[in-house]
């Protein structure tokens, strides 16, 4: 693994130097190639966007051996993008909460299968719930397998600003309602992931993002990590988001006002990172020595996949879950909001992950073909 590690490192820094990075062919082309024709790619991607930029991140073993910054941080004030430019990284945001979830599964505070109401009573005012239906669990929650709706029915539940997200949670529980019983298939809900954040909270007793924080990005050592990006030094590097219109306008009005808050969306997609902090995450979910802040057994529960549709492709607790023909395992997770657009993905067992965080909505890009096929090519060329 040290010796892998050290010709991968070898490798970045060398191309790093040369400034190439980033897509991928159908063949399996070397290491130096695919990271070449990576960085080309996203490179003529951010110019014909012509918009705003991308930070593009590989992790070995935990560390960021390799970033590249491409376009504009602030596309009005012509600042460049930096590798050390921070973003909203939206739905990853779930991950994060679903890593919390797991580290208050190892210290006691919950159990996977415990009720929701039996924190959270709140969550008895969701409607349509069928009598003979088994009770919500943080495991449903976490899998989005609890078969709420996506959204409340309530426009708004997403305005408001960040100190009251938890209000907002408690409001929206009567104005959301089931699809289907729990546990009978994925579905994919912002509310269940808000409504699992809240009852993480009231179950240790202790201020949701107080904990994100103490339990999760201190110990990783995400020091560019935050709910609330504030001080000089971190509002330095908040790179500002751009909405596209369908007429192609460019609005950053919008991303900036959010910068306030979603109303309650604040569990499913608050959290702003960097690519070497989100490398340093998927390096604790891959297991990498010195930054495990789970036991081995939770890390592997949270990317086993939950969802009953299909044995090799799904989700997990917290992350989506690919698992190919030769039993390797890719686990990801994407993210967009107003101004933004990220993807992170990683080999749990390669401890080889890739990040891509972009301060625009649309773009040439498909984010999560690019940082999966990456990590496959590269898991490739080291085998």
């Amino acid at each position: 693994m040290i010796g892998r590690a050290f010709r991968l490192r070898l490798l970045v820094a060398a191309i790093g130097v040369l400034g190439q990075s980033v897509l991928v062919s159908a063949q399996s082309p070397s290491r130096d190639e695919a990271l070449t024709a990576f960085s080309r790619q996203l490179r003529a991607d951010v110019a014909a966007d012509d918009v705003g930029g991308i930070v593009a991140g590989v992790m070995v073993d935990g560390d960021l051996v390799w970033a590249q910054a491409f376009g504009w941080a602030d596309r009005d004030a012509r600042t460049p993008m930096s590798t050390a430019s921070i973003s909203r990284t939206g739905s990853i945001s779930k991950s994060v909460t679903a890593v919390l979830m797991m580290r208050l599964l190892d210290e006691g505070v919950i159990g996977l299968d415990e009720p929701i109401e039996r924190y959270l009573p709140a969550f008895a005012s969701v409607k349509d719930r069928r009598v003979d239906a088994q009770p919500v669990t943080f495991r449903h929650l976490a899998s989005h397998t609890a078969g709420l709706i996506r959204e409340p029915q309530w426009p708004v539940a997403v305005v408001g600003p960040i100190e009251l997200w938890d209000k907002r949670i408690v409001e929206s529980l009567p104005l959301t309602a089931y699809d289907t019983v729990p546990g009978a298939r994925y579905q994919y809900s912002n509310i269940g992931f808000g409504t699992l954040g809240l009852a993480l909270a009231k179950a240790a007793g202790r201020p949701f993002m107080e904990m994100v924080r103490t339990e999760v990005l201190e110990p990783l050592g995400m020091t560019g990590s935050e709910f609330v990006v504030a001080g000089a030094k971190l509002e330095a590097r908040l790179a500002a988001g751009y909405v596209i219109g369908q007429d192609g306008s460019i609005d950053g009005g919008q991303p900036a006002r959010e910068h306030a808050g979603r109303g309650y969306k604040v569990p499913n997609g608050g959290v702003y990172s960097t690519v070497a902090d989100l490398g340093r995450f998927m390096g604790a979910m891959s297991g990498v020595p010195g930054l495990r802040i789970l036991s081995e057994e939770s890390r592997q529960e949270a990317l086993s996949i939950q969802t009953p549709e299909n044995p090799n492709r799904g989700y997990g607790l917290g992350f989506s879950v690919q698992i190919d023909e030769q039993g390797r395992k890719i686990a990801s997770h994407g993210g967009s909001v107003a101004g933004y657009t990220a993807h992170m993905a990683f080999d749990p067992e390669a401890r080889i992950g890739v990040v891509l965080l972009r301060n625009y909505g649309r773009g040439s890009t498909n984010l999560g073909t690019a940082t999966q096929g990456l990590v496959a090519q590269l898991r490739s060329s080291i085998r």
